[in-house]
């Protein structure tokens, strides 16, 4: 899919309020609001946009400590891992790589305890080197980053 200068207009937009009203967002890039509807449904086809949500504040709700943990499989359980890591109530993401481990976790718990209770439920069968999560450095992620 072609994306041009209006599409990507409508991408920055909606990258900072996924709220905007069709309305308002159709002023914003001097388009009609059919047409402005037209382009969004497209770029929501095309899986340009994948979903629209909210940012939680897990500090706030109680979930103070990240942590990145690295992965390793002792016997090539991948798939035992994979699905443990799905369902797992404190994983924000898992990502398989490539290098000396299988995958790369993060964790948003409430205490260490937590993950000491991930580490030994996977310990049988996979390795993990942890990393305590300090502060965050905020990225630009805008979409004219990219384009």
């Amino acid at each position: 899919m072609k994306i041009d200068e209006i599409d990507v207009r409508i991408l920055q937009e909606l990258q900072a309020d996924s709220r905007i009203s069709i309305r308002e967002l159709s002023k914003r890039v001097n388009l009609s609001p059919p047409s402005v509807t037209e382009r969004v449904r497209r770029l929501e086809d095309h899986n340009i946009i994948e979903g629209y949500t909210i940012r939680l504040n897990k500090k706030g709700l109680g979930f103070g400590i990240d942590c990145i943990v690295q992965v390793t499989m002792k016997d090539g359980q991948y798939e035992k891992f994979k699905s443990f890591i799905q369902d797992y109530k404190h994983s924000e993401w898992c990502y398989r790589i490539a290098g000396a481990a299988c995958f790369i976790v993060k964790l948003s718990v409430p205490s260490l305890e937590d993950i000491e209770q991930f580490i030994n439920a996977v310990s049988s069968y996979a390795q993990t080197n942890t990393s305590i999560v300090f502060s965050k450095v905020e990225v630009n992620d805008r979409i004219d980053k990219f384009l």
